[in-house]
């Protein structure tokens, strides 16, 4: 006979009766943490901002002018820091949805100790994929605020750009936890690595997609980032279009699919 504890399904109305909103528990067990390492958090949104002052704005100054939203030359340190706030937003949530995540799965067994409490699995899915987007949003508010402080904000349609870097940490992190859910070992990291630096050199975060070969730019055209980084970039320099709801459509579709994925596979690897 199981000696896993029987899981009340009746109580709760409201709020905590929605699917997964019961781990909001979870994510504030994680920032009551980080409370304590709010260096490690701080350092991470530090780095696409060194990236910004040495080829933004160093590099840019040799290069002047680029090709950017809609055919219209823009400064390219214009041109790159919308970019490098997509990549920001990844780099938070692809932080915490994978080396973390398999860390608590594998080795703190935190989530046997959760599921032994009224959450379930896609709870746990839900609250680890919505604390990687505030980690997410964490790295994208302060870029957000120097680009501001920089002049480089050339739209009020800028005000979209945070929900907008959101939605590039929900796609993610969703897929972030999903795919960590089949990781065996630490080793298979580094096919996240192998994965993520591509993303951030060629997905159009420091050059026009223009520069590729036609293959290449199809390949890139299709990534996540890619779409994340056309909608910052169209955002913030005032150059919205339709096109911009196919490209959040596909980051949703990713993210969505991701969490499903993610409850199923947390599910199966706890025996719930």
């Amino acid at each position: 006979m199981s000696s896993r504890p029987v899981r009340s399904t009746s109580g709760g109305s409201g709020f905590s009766a929605l699917p997964g909103a019961r781990g909001i528990r979870l994510i504030e067990r994680h920032a009551r943490f980080y409370r304590r390492m709010w260096l490690v958090v701080a350092s991470g949104a530090v780095e696409p901002l060194f990236y910004l002052l040495s080829v933004g704005v160093g590099i840019g100054g040799l290069i002047g002018t680029v090709t950017g939203p809609g055919g219209h030359p823009v400064p390219y340190r214009a041109f790159v820091a919308p970019g490098l706030l997509a990549v920001s937003a990844l780099n938070g949530a692809l932080n915490d949805s994978t080396f973390n995540v398999y860390g608590r799965l594998k080795f703190e067994k935190l989530y046997e100790s959760v599921l032994a409490t009224p959450l379930g699995a896609q709870d746990v899915a839900l609250s680890e994929i919505g604390w990687a987007v505030l980690r997410g949003l964490l790295y994208s508010v302060p870029f957000l605020i120097v680009m501001a402080a920089m002049g480089l904000i050339a739209s009020p349609w800028a005000l979209l750009a945070l929900p907008a870097a959101a939605l590039v940490s929900f796609a993610t992190a969703a897929a972030g936890v999903a795919l960590t859910t089949y990781m065996k070992s630490w080793q298979d990291f580094e096919y996240v690595m192998l994965v993520s630096v591509p993303l951030f050199l060629f997905s159009g975060t420091f050059y026009p997609l223009s520069v590729y070969p036609n293959v290449v730019g199809v390949i890139v055209e299709w990534t996540p980032l890619y779409q994340g980084v056309v909608i910052l970039r169209d955002l913030v320099l005032g150059a919205p279009s339709w096109d911009l709801l196919w490209r959040a459509a596909y980051l949703a579709a990713i993210g969505v699919a991701g969490l499903a994925v993610a409850g199923r596979r947390i599910a199966k690897l706890l025996l719930v």
